[in-house]
């Protein structure tokens, strides 16, 4: 088998270990196999690629696409490293509001695989880092939603203090806030 797969301690959310060969010239790996990926439980079919570069000190999120928009996704670091972060938005879940986080990196190699209902967030670890993610469903302007990166519910333990962040990201509603408008799943 080309992957090992690994369930965290959220509800579908799944670490994929790509088998690795590499040599003097250097590596080759399957990121995605669809067999083997159903096999695992992750059924669906990605439609569109995304790729990302941010610089040290960024973070990005907490995204996620709502009601018929909503979103799984496939996420790997190709270049640098960064910090991966799922939060669980699921009303029905078990971790509802709470976060896990995962180091991905182009030396790990790692995938990281988060099932619709999740919101998204990463942190720029290295001088640069890439991330490439898979999706299972279009975008939405009118659907796209998140949670404030630095929300004090969630008390997300960030590698940094005083990080680079996008306006959009700045002036997401807090998760209670979100509950309250109905601005989630």
């Amino acid at each position: 088998m080309s992957f090992e797969f690994e369930n965290t301690e959220m509800s579908g959310v799944i670490i994929i270990k790509p088998k690795v060969f590499g040599d003097d010239r250097g590596f080759f790996l399957e990121s995605y196999e669809k067999n083997s990926f159903e096999k695992a439980g992750i059924k669906g079919e990605f439609i569109q690629e995304n790729h990302s570069k941010s610089e040290k000190g960024v973070i990005r999120g907490i995204h996620f696409q709502k009601g018929k928009y909503a979103q799984a996704k496939l996420v790997r670091c190709i270049s640098g490293e960064l910090l991966d972060i799922v939060v669980d938005l699921r009303l029905d879940s078990p971790t509802w509001g709470k976060y896990i986080t995962r180091t991905l990196s182009e030396e790990n190699k790692n995938l990281l695989y988060i099932p619709k209902g999740c919101g998204h967030a990463f942190a720029a670890l290295s001088e640069y880092a890439e991330l490439v993610y898979k999706v299972d469903n279009d975008y939405s302007l009118e659907n796209e939603s998140g949670i404030k990166w630095d929300d004090p519910t969630l008390n997300i333990s960030w590698p940094f203090t005083n990080p680079k962040t996008s306006e959009k990201d700045k002036h997401w509603p807090s998760l209670e806030k979100a509950l309250e408008k109905k601005l989630l799943f």
